[in-house]
């Protein structure tokens, strides 16, 4: 799978590593699941998403250190982003963007073409980064938050853009 990656942060010669979630990761990820949402998902949560054999959960590392993770289910035609979470003083450095784009190449490696997800219609963050990636809102769902009673937007990637050309199909007119 394509999530095992490693990049270096040009600004601070740390290290980034996405790499699938693990039991042993479920402390840190608990932690920053409380600091990010105000319904916080319990471990025992992602004890049973780590069972599951159409979920796909990853963590993003700097260094050694748990900093962001993102989950979805895959139903193939469909793929469903779960959970999106950087840890507040790692987030604005790419990290959200890295743990997407990973799931992305998840999703595709499963098979699936389409991916949704809901996202907070006041997280202006999230919505410009998924529309960046081709996700158009489609839908509103009201009061779907049951913490806060706010609306949660619909959207939906209609055509994964496929895997990157191969070196040898480059000359030859593939996509840039």
């Amino acid at each position: 799978m394509a999530a095992h990656t490693t990049e270096h942060f040009p600004d601070q010669g740390e290290q980034l590593a996405i790499a699938p979630m693990t039991r042993g990761d479920l402390d840190r990820v608990v932690a920053i699941e409380r600091q990010c949402f105000p319904t916080a998902w319990n471990r025992e949560s992602y004890e049973r998403e780590l069972l599951n054999a159409n979920a796909r959960y990853l963590v993003a590392r700097v260094g050694e250190l748990v900093v962001g993770y993102a989950g979805m289910w895959v139903i193939p035609p469909e793929a469903h982003i779960t959970t999106i979470a950087v840890e507040p003083e790692h987030r604005r450095r790419g990290i959200g963007e890295r743990l997407l784009v990973a799931l992305l190449e998840a999703a595709e490696d499963m098979a699936a073409s389409r991916v949704t997800l809901e996202v907070r219609e006041s997280n202006s963050v999230a919505r410009t980064l998924y529309a960046k990636y081709g996700f158009e809102a489609v839908a509103y769902m009201r009061g779907y938050y049951p913490d806060t009673g706010e609306d949660a937007v619909v959207m939906w990637l209609n055509a994964l853009p496929g895997p990157p050309p191969r070196a040898d199909t480059e000359a030859c007119g593939g996509r840039p």
